[in-house]
C-alpha cells in the first residue's frame, strides 16, 4: 500500500503521551486535533511541503469541490512521491549496511598478525602449509567453517569436499592460490568479493563481510 494511503491511519495518533483530558472535544478542537496529527505526520514524511498548496486541496476535496488537478495526473505525482522515497529509504539503508561493514572490516584489519590480500581479502595464518599450491583454474580438497560478522555459522563441512576454483565465491578465488596444501587460514572477505549487494537469501544479508576458517587438504589441476 503506497505511504501517502496510510496518513489517513495516523490521525487518531495522539502526539504526546499526557492525563486524559475527558472534556467534550468541540467541532473546533476535533479539526484542530485532526490537523495537528497531520501535521506532525507530514513533518516528518515530507519535509518542505508547500502548505498553502495542501490546505487548498485539502478544503477542495473535503467540500467536493472541482479539483484544481485531473485525478490521474494527482495519482501519477503520488505515485511518484512514493517511489522517490522508496528510492531514498533504500539508499539510507545501504549507507547504513555499508557503514557497519567498514567498521567491521576496520577493527579485523587492526587485529594482530592479519594480512590484506588483493581486493581487499584479509587473511591471518593458523596452520603454515608445506605441500602444492592451487593453480587459479585448479580443484582445491577443504575443510571449512563460515561464520557472519557476529559470529554465528552460516555454512560448514567438515568432510573433507572438493571444489572448482572457478566456481566458488570470488574472496576464495583470491586466497586459495596463495595457500599451500597443509595450511589453515581464516580469511575475512568483504562483501563484494561474497555476495555483494544481492545478499544470498535468508542466510546472508546484502553488503555483508563473511568470515571463513579454511583447511586446504589437497590439490589437483
Amino acid at each position: 500500500m503506497p505511504r501517502y494511503l496510510l496518513i489517513g491511519l495516523y490521525l487518531a495518533t495522539p502526539l504526546a503521551l499526557a492525563a486524559p483530558d475527558n472534556t467534550p472535544a468541540s467541532d473546533q478542537d476535533l479539526a484542530y486535533s485532526l490537523g495537528a496529527s497531520l501535521g506532525e505526520r507530514l513533518r516528518q514524511e515530507v519535509p518542505g511541503l508547500q502548505l498553502d498548496a495542501l490546505v487548498e486541496g485539502l478544503r477542495q476535496a473535503y467540500q467536493d469541490k472541482p479539483l484544481k488537478l485531473d485525478p490521474a495526473r494527482m495519482q501519477h505525482i503520488l505515485q511518484q512521491h512514493e517511489a522517490q522515497a522508496d528510492a531514498a529509504s533504500q539508499d539510507a539503508q545501504v549507507a547504513k549496511l555499508q557503514a557497519v561493514e567498514t567498521r567491521f572490516m576496520a577493527n579485523e584489519r587492526a587485529r594482530a598478525g592479519v594480512h590484506e590480500l588483493p581486493e581487499g581479502v584479509l587473511y591471518s595464518e593458523l596452520v603454515a602449509g608445506t605441500g602444492a599450491q592451487p593453480k587459479a583454474n585448479g580443484k582445491v580438497q577443504v575443510r571449512y567453517v563460515g561464520r557472519l560478522p557476529d559470529g554465528s555459522v552460516f555454512d560448514q563441512n567438515q568432510q573433507a569436499q572438493w571444489f572448482n576454483l572457478d566456481s566458488v565465491i570470488e574472496g576464495w578465488q583470491v586466497a586459495l592460490p596463495k595457500m599451500k596444501a597443509g595450511a589453515k587460514w581464516r580469511l575475512v572477505i568483504p562483501s563484494a568479493q561474497a555476495y555483494g549487494a544481492e545478499g544470498a537469501g535468508d542466510l546472508i544479508a546484502p553488503y555483508t563481510p563473511l568470515v571463513f576458517e579454511i583447511e586446504l587438504l589437497s590439490v589437483a589441476d
